[in-house]
């Protein structure tokens, strides 16, 4: 049994896992999973630089990381950072915080290694299920990149694009000059949600489903997107989705691991997103604050997989790249 420390931060959230890893039973036993919406991205698909604001929250996030880490006594730590850093000019200045905080090297990995991490985390549970048929398509929706992995016991296929529930939301629903949405969203920033033009008008609707269309196409060159038994979401806005989907009052991830959505569920749920106010997608008991401006665009991205694949239900995952991370290191 070993005692790991996985950590992942992508273009919206930076997630933590401590855990104690068995690699001879398979099992992963978690001691502490929790997640912060950083907004790393903020503005990169614009500016190719990582925001000064952006890398404090992100770093303030890190300090609270490693007081858990030190507590918990993890003996072995790998940082993974993902799609914004990979874009970023200014990628050093993150390097440099990351390392000053948790003493470890943060790993900009590619969109495939990505991939391979996420099929891992997601379908270690899943192998040998008679309800579970295989090869599974492992759909992993971030907020700059959705990952695509084809695979059975091993990965056949995998490519990564930029589209995500973030990248969408600034490319097409900020009004011309607008800032960045907030990532807390407290009353203090409301001005930032005018930023935004909510609900959606039908012309940006069609823009982004031509965005999520050419980025499938460019996926299909690599994976047969149509040759999976399985469909596997994970992520937020994914989890999001069918937390809505479950009428759950507060999040459940016990709930949400491994229920299954339909698709015509996933149509009505994006659909009423698409439709709603800020206002409204904020009262919805399950919604994450930092989810608030992006989780129609993610929600749309996941709609268009389903449609384009075929599937008839999504299997839902809380096992993901961070589980991924956690087994390459145990």
């Amino acid at each position: 049994m070993t005692r790991v420390a996985a950590i992942d931060c992508g273009t919206n959230s930076i997630r933590l896992l401590v855990a104690d890893a068995d690699p001879e039973s398979g099992e992963i036993t978690d001691l502490d999973r929790r997640m912060e919406i950083v907004r790393l991205g903020q503005g990169v698909d614009r500016t190719g630089r990582l925001a000064p604001e952006a890398l404090e929250r992100t770093f303030a996030a890190c300090r609270q990381y490693a007081a858990v880490i030190k507590e918990l006594g993890a003996e072995r730590i790998r940082f993974v950072a993902t799609s914004a850093s990979r874009d970023a000019e200014n990628r050093a200045d993150f390097v440099r915080g990351v390392v000053d905080i948790l003493g470890v090297q943060p790993e900009v990995i590619t969109g495939d290694q990505e991939a391979e991490f996420s099929f891992t985390g997601a379908t270690k549970e899943l192998a040998g299920r008679a309800d579970v048929a295989a090869p599974y398509l492992v759909v992993d929706i971030g907020g700059g990149s959705t990952e695509f992995v084809l695979g059975d016991g091993s990965v056949r296929a995998a490519r990564s694009v930029d589209v995500g529930c973030v990248r969408m939301t600034e490319r097409h629903l900020l009004r011309d000059g607008a800032a960045h949405p907030s990532p807390d969203h407290r009353p203090s920033t409301s001005a930032s949600h005018a930023s935004l033009i909510d609900p959606p008008t039908p012309g940006q609707i069609t823009a982004i489903k031509a965005d999520i269309a050419e980025a499938l196409d460019r996926a299909e060159e690599t994976v047969p997107l149509g040759e999976a038994a399985t469909l596997v979401g994970l992520a937020g806005s994914v989890t999001t989705v069918a937390a809505i989907a479950l009428g759950l009052n507060s999040y459940d991830s016990e709930a949400i691991h491994h229920s299954r959505l339909s698709l015509a569920k996933v149509q009505e749920i994006t659909g009423d997103l698409l439709a709603s106010t800020h206002a409204e997608r904020a009262a919805i008991p399950v919604m994450h604050p930092g989810r608030v401006d992006v989780i129609a665009a993610g929600a749309l991205v996941l709609l268009s997989i389903m449609e384009r694949t075929g599937a008839e239900e999504v299997v839902v995952s809380e096992h993901d790249i961070l589980d991924g991370i956690a087994w390459s290191i145990a």
